[in-house]
């Protein structure tokens, strides 16, 4: 059994440093991705490029998209988000694609962190921070950029006790 034990450990050694010369001889590195950079979105894999910092901007008015979100106990653990939205259409069956007026999904924050991209009007959350927390939901375009109206993001916060 030791003996096995051992070849194995060899072979992790040999073969992890196997693959990292190999990956540095081909460049690749283990700096992470870097999503402000709109070149590592390029379409050169067929992917339509995004960029989540973009503004589609839409005129205040009657047409304009509207948010509003409610967050309710779970009977047995976490919490119910609803998101209801006014001119606006969630679209999942173009998310990445070009942007329509009207239509995209929604970006779900705890804390200011993302913890979800939303394709309708209800979530489960697990848990939330002991203490309470600030749930915020945006609407996003189809290509990802953030939702505006005259320039201000379409977005609504709340204030989530503990439970």
């Amino acid at each position: 059994m030791s003996r096995s034990l051992a070849l194995f450990a060899i072979g992790l050694v040999f073969g992890g440093g196997i693959g990292f010369v190999t990956a540095a001889g081909n460049g690749v590195t283990f700096e992470g991705h870097d999503h402000s950079n709109p070149a590592h979105h390029g379409t050169t894999t067929g992917m339509m490029a995004h960029d989540h910092s973009a503004m589609v901007n839409t005129p205040a008015g009657d047409d304009a998209p509207r948010v509003e979100i409610s967050v309710t106990p779970d009977a047995m653990s976490g919490w119910n988000l609803q998101v209801e939205t006014q001119n606006f259409r969630f679209a999942p069956e173009h998310a990445s694609g070009a942007d329509q007026l009207g239509e995209g999904h929604a970006h779900v924050y705890v804390n200011d962190e993302k913890i979800a991209r939303l394709y309708g009007a209800w979530m489960h959350i697990p848990a939330l921070p002991e203490g309470g927390a600030e749930v915020k939901v945006s609407l996003n375009s189809n290509s990802h950029g953030i939702v505006a109206v005259d320039g201000v993001p379409v977005e609504a916060t709340l204030w989530v006790g503990s439970q």
